[in-house]
Formats: C-alpha cells, sequence, structure tokens
C-alpha cells in the first residue's frame, strides 16, 4: 500500500464496483481513469501542491490495479508488486506505470494465462506500463548483475497479492546479499557520473533534461538511494539531525524537489507525452502557467528559466556535499590518512582541503576566501572536504558589507585572480556554493540568468566564468594550437588578472535595462576603485567592459578590407595594450558564448582587423592611409602579376572596364590576377566565368566563389537562391559591376557543417553546372523554399529590424536587418532588392543562434545611395512584413516576440 496518500475523497470505490458488476469492465476503468486524471489536472491548475497529486495518483492506480487483479485467478505464491518512481509512490500524468509480478519460485506457466489476461486487460484500459514476470532467484541473479535493478527492488510497494513476498524479496537483494555499501555507493556514483557526462556535467543546458541532467530528480534520488541503504533507513527524514542532514539541507532538498517535480507535471500535461526535456516551446508554455510575465527588461521565460537554473545549481550543490560525505564515510572510511598542515586554519586530507576546527570559519571569516586561494594555489589539492564545504554553507551568511570592505578580504580576491592553478574552477566552486555571489552581489544577481535564444549557450555566469577559463587556456600548448594569435597576445599581456576583471564584469549588468555594456563598466570601475587599483588599470578595465563588443562587431558587420574602416576602428582603441587585451576578451567571449559558431572564417576576420589595426596604430593616427594609394597599388601588383601570366596591362584594363575602385579596394591582387586570366580565356563566350577555391593563408577558411557575368541582372539573387538550394551559407558577398553590366562578384560561403569544401571535386563540378544553368535561365520556381526550417529555429519568432542609413563616405546606403534565420533568407531578400530596382554592392552575413544580422550596402539602378526617405520607409516595411509573415508561416501561427539585443 501506498503508505503517504491521503483518502481518495473524489472517487466513488462503491460505485465503482456496483458499475464492474453490472457493465462491460473496460469502459468502466477507462472512464474512472479519464475522470481521475482530469480531477488531477483541475487541482494543479488550481495551484494544488504537486506532491500531493503524484501520491494520490500512484493510490488511485493501486486502486485500479487491484480491480483489475481481482479480475482474474491467481492463486498463491503470487503477488503485483509497484516498482521504481511508481514503486516510491510517485506517478506523474505521463509517467509509465513499473510493476513487477513476483513469483516465489519456478516457471510462471502455472500462471501463465492469467498474467497475460491481466497485462492484455491493462493496455485495454489504456494504461501504460513497464512490466517485468520474475521469480525470487531470478530477482536476486539480475539484480547482482545490474544495478539498476537493484536500485529498482529497493523501492517497491506490494499493491495486491502475498506480501510476504516482497519482504523475502528485499531481504534477499538487501546490502547484506548483494551490493554491499561500498560496492553499491561506488557503482552508483559512476552511473552519476556517466549520465553527467551524456549532458555536458553541466546544469546549464538550453534545453535542459529536468530528470538526467545534473541537478535533476535523478540527482535528488540518487541521494535518497544511497544514504537508505547506507543508513538502512526508510526516509531521508530519519537522517534530519543527524551528521548527514542538516535541517535546513532537508528542507532545501524538499524545495528543490517539490519545484522540479511541478515543472514535470506541468511538461508532461503540456506535452502529452513522457517529456523529460524543457524544449523552447515548452519553456515558453510552462513560464506562462506558472505565472512569469514579461517586463522591459526581460521576457517572462527568462525569468522562469533562472529560477529553474538556480534550483537545480542548488540541488547539484546539495548532491556534491551528500555524497562527498558519503564518500568519506564509505570508501575512504579504512584508508591510510595522510594529513599535513597548510596553516594555522586548514590542512589536507587525502589531498582534499578541510579546516581545523569547526568554528573556523566563525572565528576567521576571511577564510571563506583564503580556502579558494590555497586550492588555486595548490595545484595537488583535489578538492574541498564534505565536512568543510558544510561549514562554507553555514558561514557564508557572514559575507556582507562589512566583510566586502574588509582590506584583507579585498586582497585575497586579487590574490585569486593571480592564482597559477584552476583560478576558474575555484570561481566555479565560489559560485556553487554560494560564495561569489556573495562577495559580489552584482555577479549574485546574474547566477543562472538566460537569454531566451541560440546564440547565447549558457546563462549569463556560467558564460562569464567560462570567457575566464577560455583565457586561462590561452596558456596551454594544445589551445595556443587552436588560438594562435590569441594565445600570443595573453601570454604577452602585463597583467592577465586585469582581462579577467574585464571578463568577470563584461556582461555583469544583463537583464536590467539600458546598455550592459555602459553600465557593466561603471560596476567594473567600482570594483576597481574598491580593490585600490591604480587609475590607469581602472580606466584600462572599464574601456574593456564598455567596449567588449566592439571587435566582434567591427570583424563581422563592416567592410575590414577598406583603410577607413580601420582607421576609425583604430582610433576609437587608441593604443596597442587596449587592442591586446581587447583582442585577447573578444576570442575569449566569442567561443564562450556558443563554441559551434566560432570557425576558420571568423578567425580570420578577427585576426585580419587586429592586423590592421596594429599597422594604423604603429604608423601613427596622424598617419592615415590614403584609400587610392591603396588602390592604386594593388591594381598595379594584379598587372603585374598578369604579366608574367603572358596578359599585357592594355588587356587587362579592358577586361576590367571602369569597374569600381572598390574591387581592387577589397580582393587580393592574386585572386585579381586569377579572375582576370580565366575571363581572358573565355574570350568573346557570353557564358558565366565560375572560379571556385578555398581560400587562406596557410588552412581553409571558407569557400571562394567568383562569378563574372555579362548582361545577366540579379546575379546575387539567383546566386543566393541557387546556394540556398545547394545547402551552403554564404559568409560574404563582395559585388562589383561596371557601367556595361558585367560583374566581379566573391562569395565566402561555408557548407551546412561550417567547413569549407574546396576539395571536394565533385562538389564543385555540381555547384558550378548549377551556377551556370541558373544564371543563364533562372526561373521563378528556383526562389521556393523547399528545405524545413529545423525544429530549434521554429521555436523563435522575434520580429524582424531594419534599418537603414547612408554612408556618405561610400556614397551608399547601408541596409541592417535582424531577423530569425530561415533556409532561403537571403534569396527572399535578393527578390525584394529587385522588386525595389536596387543595385546590391556588399553583403556581410552573421548567423548567431536562431536569429541573423546582415548588412548590406545598397544603391539605386544610377548608382546612387537612396535619398527618397518615403522610398526607404516602403522597402524597410517591406522587409519586415514579408519576412515577419514568412516566419509566422513557419511557426504556424505562433506570437511573435519581443526583441532584446543583449549582446
Amino acid at each position: 500500500m501506498n503508505r503517504h496518500a491521503k483518502p481518495l475523497l473524489f472517487f466513488d470505490e462503491r460505485r465503482f464496483r456496483e458499475d464492474l458488476n453490472n457493465c462491460n469492465p473496460i469502459p468502466v476503468f477507462k472512464n474512472a481513469i479519464a475522470a481521475a486524471n482530469s480531477h488531477f489536472n483541475a487541482r494543479f491548475y488550481e495551484g494544488e501542491q504537486t506532491a500531493n497529486l503524484i501520491s494520490e495518483r500512484a493510490s488511485f492506480m493501486d486502486l485500479i490495479l487491484r480491480h483489475a487483479w481481482a479480475q482474474f485467478d491467481w492463486g498463491k505464491n503470487i503477488c503485483l508488486i509497484a516498482v521504481g518512481g511508481y514503486g516510491r509512490g510517485e506517478l506523474h500524468p505521463q509517467s509509465d506505470i513499473d510493476l513487477m509480478l513476483l513469483i516465489r519460485r519456478g516457471n510462471p506457466r502455472r500462471h501463465q494465462r492469467s498474467i497475460e489476461g491481466f497485462l492484455t486487460f491493462l493496455w485495454d484500459i489504456q494504461l501504460k506500463i513497464g512490466h517485468s514476470v520474475r521469480s525470487l532467484s531470478e530477482c536476486v541473479a539480475e539484480a547482482r548483475f545490474d544495478i539498476t535493478i537493484a536500485t529498482n527492488l529497493m523501492e517497491t510497494r506490494t499493491i495486491a497479492g502475498d506480501e510476504k513476498l516482497r519482504l523475502a524479496m528485499v531481504k534477499k537483494t538487501g546490502p547484506k546479499r548483494i551490493w554491499p555499501d561500498k560496492q553499491f555507493f561506488r557503482a552508483k556514483w559512476d552511473e552519476q557520473i556517466e549520465r553527467h557526462n551524456k549532458h555536458g556535467n553541466t546544469e546549464y543546458n538550453l534545453e535542459p533534461n529536468i530528470k538526467e541532467a545534473p541537478g535533476g530528480l535523478r540527482d535528488i534520488q540518487m541521494i535518497n538511494w544511497v544514504a537508505k541503504r547506507h543508513f538502512n533507513v526508510e526516509s531521508l527524514e530519519e537522517l534530519v539531525g543527524r551528521d548527514f542532514l542538516t535541517p535546513e539541507e532537508y528542507l532545501q532538498l524538499k524545495r528543490g524537489e517539490a519545484f522540479l517535480w511541478k515543472v514535470r507535471y506541468g511538461l508532461h500535461l503540456i506535452a502529452e507525452r513522457p517529456e523529460e526535456r524543457l524544449q523552447f516551446d515548452y519553456q515558453r508554455k510552462l513560464a506562462a502557467m506558472f505565472g512569469y510575465h514579461d517586463s522591459e527588461e526581460r521576457l517572462g521565460v527568462e525569468k522562469f528559466m533562472q529560477h529553474y537554473y538556480q534550483v537545480v545549481l542548488s540541488m547539484r550543490e546539495l548532491n556534491d556535499v551528500m555524497l562527498q560525505y558519503l564518500d568519506e564515510a564509505i570508501l575512504r572510511k579504512d584508508k591510510a590518512k595522510n594529513v599535513y598542515a597548510l596553516n594555522d586554519r586548514f590542512q589536507v586530507r587525502d589531498n582534499h582541503i578541510e579546516t581545523l576546527g569547526e568554528y573556523i570559519f566563525a572565528k576567521y571569516p576571511s577564510a571563506l576566501l583564503e580556502i579558494f586561494c590555497l586550492l588555486g594555489e595548490n595545484d595537488n589539492i583535489q578538492g574541498i572536504r564534505a565536512t568543510t564545504i558544510r561549514q562554507i554553507r553555514q558561514h557564508r551568511k557572514l559575507i556582507g558589507d562589512d566583510f566586502r570592505n574588509e582590506p584583507q578580504n579585498k586582497a585575497l580576491f586579487l590574490r585569486l585572480l593571480r592564482c597559477p592553478h584552476k583560478m576558474s574552477t575555484q570561481l566555479q566552486r565560489m559560485t556553487r556554493y554560494g560564495i561569489l555571489g556573495r562577495y559580489l552581489p552584482e555577479f549574485g544577481q546574474i547566477i543562472g540568468q538566460t537569454q531566451h535564444d541560440l546564440f547565447h549557450r549558457y546563462p549569463v555566469d556560467a558564460h562569464t566564468l567560462q570567457l575566464i577559463k577560455n583565457m586561462r587556456l590561452f596558456d596551454r600548448p594544445e589551445v595556443a594550437e587552436e588560438f594562435p594569435v590569441a594565445a600570443h597576445i595573453y601570454k604577452n599581456l602585463p597583467k592577465p588578472e586585469l582581462a579577467f576583471i574585464a571578463g568577470l564584469y563584461h556582461d555583469i549588468a544583463k537583464g536590467r535595462g539600458g546598455d550592459h555594456s555602459a553600465l557593466g563598466a561603471m560596476d567594473a570601475a567600482d570594483f576597481c576603485r574598491r580593490h585600490g587599483l591604480p587609475s590607469e588599470e581602472i580606466k584600462l578595465i572599464a574601456w574593456l567592459v564598455e567596449h567588449h563588443l566592439l571587435m566582434s562587431n567591427a570583424s563581422q558587420r563592416t567592410d575590414i578590407s577598406d583603410p577607413d574602416v580601420i582607421y576609425k576602428f583604430a582610433k576609437l582603441v587608441g593604443n596597442q595594450l587596449q587592442l591586446d587585451y581587447l583582442f585577447v576578451l573578444t576570442v575569449a567571449d566569442i567561443t564562450a558564448t556558443n563554441p559551434t559558431l566560432w570557425t576558420a572564417w571568423k578567425a580570420a576576420l578577427m585576426h585580419q582587423l587586429y592586423s590592421e589595426t596594429k599597422r594604423a596604430l604603429q604608423r601613427g593616427l596622424e598617419n592615415p592611409v590614403d584609400r587610392s594609394v591603396w588602390v592604386d597599388s594593388n591594381r598595379l601588383s594584379a598587372i603585374n602579376q598578369l604579366a608574367e601570366l603572358g596578359i599585357d596591362e592594355e588587356s587587362a584594363r579592358a577586361i576590367w572596364g571602369n569597374v569600381d575602385d572598390e574591387f581592387f579596394l577589397r580582393e587580393r591582387a592574386d585572386d585579381i590576377a586569377t579572375y582576370t586570366a580565366a575571363i581572358a580565356a573565355q574570350g568573346d563566350s557570353s557564358d558565366p566565368v565560375i572560379l571556385i577555391q578555398d581560400a587562406g593563408v596557410e588552412v581553409p577558411i571558407a569557400t571562394q566563389i567568383f562569378i563574372h557575368t555579362k548582361g545577366i541582372n540579379n546575379v546575387f539573387p539567383t546566386t543566393a537562391a541557387t546556394l540556398d538550394h545547394l545547402q551552403l551559407n554564404i559568409q560574404d558577398a563582395r559585388l562589383h559591376r561596371d557601367t556595361e553590366g558585367h560583374t566581379f562578384d566573391t562569395f565566402y560561403v561555408l557548407n551546412e557543417h561550417n567547413e569549407p569544401f574546396g576539395h571536394k571535386t565533385e562538389m564543385l563540378l555540381k555547384i558550378q553546372r548549377t551556377l551556370s544553368e541558373t544564371l543563364k535561365n533562372p526561373t521563378p520556381a528556383m526562389f521556393n523554399v523547399n528545405r524545413r526550417t529545423p525544429r530549434h529555429l521554429k521555436h523563435f519568432t522575434m520580429r524582424t529590424i531594419a534599418s537603414i542609413s547612408n554612408d556618405i563616405g561610400k556614397s551608399a546606403t547601408i541596409l541592417e536587418v535582424i531577423t530569425p534565420d530561415r533556409p532561403g533568407l537571403l534569396a527572399h531578400l535578393g527578390r525584394i532588392f529587385m522588386q525595389f530596382r536596387l543595385r546590391l554592392l556588399s553583403a556581410k552575413i552573421a548567423t548567431l543562434g536562431e536569429r541573423v544580422e546582415d548588412v548590406f550596402s545598397l544603391v539605386d539602378m544610377d548608382y546612387q545611395p537612396l535619398s527618397d526617405a518615403a522610398f526607404c520607409e516602403q522597402l524597410r516595411d517591406t522587409i519586415c512584413r514579408e519576412l515577419d509573415a514568412r516566419n509566422k508561416e513557419d511557426i504556424e501561427g505562433a506570437p511573435l516576440q519581443k526583441m532584446k539585443l543583449w549582446q
């Protein structure tokens, strides 16, 4: 029986029995189950505690199963047992009902007819069951072999039949017979490590599994299983007040479990299946269900997910404490102790640090920071002993304003940032044990804080600590090989800890509203002043925080082949020291935001921007490069290379015609020579010239597609549509045309895996053939998008933002479009440009998770910027209206979200 269940006042069992005697039993059972489900769900929506509902649901199912059992003839020596979660007396709306039919001994054939009839009946009344049929000896044999089965058999209840059978099974599979303490604990801990690894060993997945991921319900069950077996108790409540579990810890555990139960119950109702993964669309629906509303600063779903992440972080912290305690009590109990003192407050026992007394933190509050410094200064110390973790948790409330203002504590925190070993790991420990968020209250506000998108893979606190870890990793040879420029610069920074402070504060103001970079700079400057940093270091750190997005934006959104762009960027940066710190911070930031989006192409753009800016600073900001000198130099270099190929200057200039100077500014001289030679070899043919090769100095960074046409209109939209059909992603488009309509267009593309593909000969031939055919004979059908929008993109439906401004220096109009990423997006925009009779000069494509931020340089048919305000507004309105309508079709009516730009 479910000992903790309340009487089922809503269910008229007498009437149920009468109906069974007078009617076909199957509809009677089905009607009773449907009515009970509606009853429980209504109570959930009314706000009743989930613990009551899952307990009563289990009790109701006990009753239903007993009545179903009674429909068949069983005899003796068999019983029906609830196992697993159902055995614990917990049953969520869509969870399987795990059952075991236990027989005393021998072959179950004597019960075969009843067993088959019983199981068929349960399926007929549409119960989702998981079942096994075992004898006592089979239970022992299988439990001895499989730790999961042994664990399931620990939590059982007899539903019907002989209770003595279950008690005999429990005794035979107990720790005195199989899986003694040490073996059971080691096996379950290994099982948890493997499970955590499957989920990236982080609580902070974008779509977390509330049951299996770190900090989830399985971690809570893990504490229950190991503690119950070790202490031989039926519930954790029996351990409260003893060394293992304090009343505060037990209350925290039950509160966390109650929240996760509530989320799981709601998730089952929304998904209408046993779903355990918090997918993006479910997150939004649950946030609305639980009353998390949008505000000006943050979305309701972001508030809900921050609460979720804070809960699972606390559950993992408790799991950590409990398991380390049991490790010391069980696995290390009989081991020889290797103990040595570090100072008057701490010692090391078996490579784990511990205090030298129960009241060390009360007597010396500064030790709450000192312990992490010692960990970072002694690489041989593997962790903190459980008793000391508990003392940290009990005394962390001592960290207040007086603690923060204590000079000794300020010095300790700066000392921590200079630690040689696993400094970022210590910051993570401080976060998990509630120290960092108390010492830096502004950091405490961002713990678990999310941005509901695909670009920001982690909550703000985890992203921040990963950024610092990334910077520290630049010191490692294997990482330096992947990030050679960043690693070289990092190793030569005069004070790396200044970069760590900037990293710690770069996103500290997210979610407050306003410009988080500017607000964060003020917080960073305040931290520096409080910690006594010199004025020049304060100025550097505040500048880095305020401009931490400057380099990534410039590299991906501007034409960094233009000396004017480089000059403006160099003026903003000001000096080499700030450029070096900014480069290291930017690379670490991008890779910590979403490492899957870091490509060789983006790395090359960053390196180019750094190198050109360094040259500008060395030359002196008072000596900017003349664009015309750059153009003439590049043109002359191309002419000299062509001469070696037998093409004279006159022929080359005839091919180039009056193509714009941007062609010679943006393309490399050797590329221009290659393009020109191919056009010359084409002769008078009107067929497009299409050259495909990988671009890059030492390693390929993208695949370069050059297209030269004569008298063909709408080359960009046609090419964009064609490449989309070929599942290629445009990273950059450099489009040039002379007054006779000859195009000199260069596209940089990657495949669907964000990789160059110039080594795949068959693929290159297919691209070349397809492009040639579509450019010569474009059809409306080619603009139709056949690729389905991926599930993870469909859940994001923010409104399109389009802005238009004029670049006086380039005599062009700049269009910026921010919109959800969808197949065929560039082709769609190309069609709009055709509709408005616009020429596209260039396109910078930036994909940030589920959205794109694309920048286009446009002119009218006379190569003039767009000056008519009404025309520009009509263009902007058309782009927003059409792209939003298309996105809405993808989602089939999903409401559009507010758009917030945090990065």
